[in-house]
């Protein structure tokens, strides 16, 4: 038997006999795997190193909010500054320039001057609307006369039901006075916390125009040379997005106020100049902004208009805001900010209920800090990852934009003239002479 099975193998011919001893070395070559249950550790491993990590970033978060919520009377003044130094910061600059002022006296005319037109549009505007608001009140009054005379005539109420609801709210009225007193008091307070803050700002811009220019110098000198480069670098973006944003948002509501304007007037609508200063300045909160501004200028034109009118002021409101949201904003804000729409409006959302008016009014500059935070963060990544781990340092010179201004100089192009013109003077002069 065993001799068989002797001549079987000697019979097997060499080919075959090569081929099984390869696939016999080459299993036993193959790498083996790891089990299962590293695989599975690994994983679980993997998850509970981010968990932490993000864990540890929301509790980092959840301390900067109160910190931000416990201080936000001393921030919130500083933010409104910086926005405001970075709307007069070319008038300054010009003044330095051209007109060879010192920075001190040169932020002082600014800020004089700024001041001086908001305080002389209020006292322009401000007889119109003390004798329109008269006029609106009584037309109220007259409104509220025919629906009341509506009401009787129709069956819906009777006049018992009338007469019980007049007696409630008188009764609900008289309840509420301490309340009502209550409020009167917190709106003397607050409108006396917003003049010192309105002083507080007017002192801050003054700082920021005069001192600001050293500011970069002291942050590369505090911190070193590679992690100030990298600071000094972002915190040029950050201006120069900030800039952008309030000019181009300046332009914007500004072309909303004039076409809401001029339409309010062609259709006859009362206190037509305030209402598009109020669109101006509710340009600045997107969305929400707009909204309250056309919804005030609705209730004015059906007062004092009637419905029609106020359908009118609707249609004109709507037509507007197509147009600025589907023109104006894509085409000036596109290279100032680049946020989605969502994103707007989740930020004034937000802005809005944590901190008020005055959050809804820094929600978006806010915002586009963060996104230039973001960039600059994924673009260092990036930078890392193509030179094989090593961290680069900034290019200022290379990659910083010069930074995008809507808004045509106007002050550079006028000293410009005027230098023009003095020169041919002197030259005609000369010749003369």
């Amino acid at each position: 038997m065993s001799d068989k099975t002797h001549s079987d193998d000697a019979h097997v011919e060499p080919g075959t006999r090569d081929a099984e001893q390869a696939t016999a070395e080459m299993v036993s070559e193959a790498p083996v795997g790891p089990r299962k249950e590293v695989v599975i550790g690994q994983g679980i491993a993997w998850t509970a190193t981010w968990s932490a990590r993000w864990i540890l970033i929301a509790i980092a978060l959840v301390i900067v909010g109160e910190v931000i919520g416990k201080t936000w009377s001393i921030l919130m003044p500083v933010a409104l500054a910086l926005l405001v130094t970075a709307v007069l910061a070319p008038i300054a600059g010009f003044f330095e320039r051209r007109a060879k002022f010192p920075p001190s006296l040169a932020a002082a005319a600014t800020l004089v001057g700024g001041v001086g037109l908001v305080t002389w549009g209020i006292f322009l505007m401000a007889p119109s609307v003390a004798s329109q608001s008269t006029e609106i009140a009584d037309d109220a009054v007259k409104g509220i006369d025919e629906l009341q005379k509506w009401v009787r005539d129709s069956n819906l109420f009777n006049k018992d039901q009338i007469d019980d609801f007049l007696a409630a709210a008188q009764k609900k009225l008289s309840e509420s006075a301490d309340v009502i007193a209550g409020g009167v008091l917190t709106g003397v307070s607050a409108v006396t916390s917003a003049l010192i803050n309105m002083v507080v700002i007017a002192f801050l811009v003054f700082f920021f125009l005069k001192d600001g220019r050293n500011f970069r110098p002291w942050v590369r000198s505090v911190t070193g040379p590679s992690v100030g480069e990298h600071l000094v670098e972002l915190l040029g973006r950050i201006w120069a997005t900030l800039g952008g944003f309030i000019r181009t948002q300046a332009l914007v509501s500004g072309i909303d106020a004039v076409l809401i304007g001029i339409g309010l007037v062609v259709i006859g609508v009362p206190l037509a100049v305030p209402l598009a200063v109020l669109t101006f300045f509710g340009g600045f909160v997107p969305i929400v902004g707009a909204i309250a501004a056309g919804a005030i200028a609705v209730l004015v034109a059906l007062v004092s208009n009637g419905l029609t009118g106020a359908l009118w002021v609707l249609l004109l409101i709507v037509a507007v805001q197509q147009i600025e949201g589907n023109l104006l904003s894509p085409m000036l804000q596109s290279k100032s900010m680049n946020l989605h729409p969502a994103m707007v409006l989740l930020s004034v959302t937000l802005g809005s209920s944590l901190y008020g008016i005055a959050g809804a009014f820094l929600a978006v500059p806010v915002a586009a800090v963060l996104a230039v935070l973001f960039r600059y963060l994924l673009e260092q990544v990036d930078r890392t990852v193509a030179r094989g781990g090593k961290t680069p340092e900034p290019r200022p010179d290379e990659d910083e934009e010069e930074p995008y201004n809507p808004l045509v100089n106007v002050g550079e192009k006028v000293g410009a003239l005027v230098t023009k013109v003095r020169a041919r003077r002197a030259d005609r002069h000369e010749r003369e002479a």
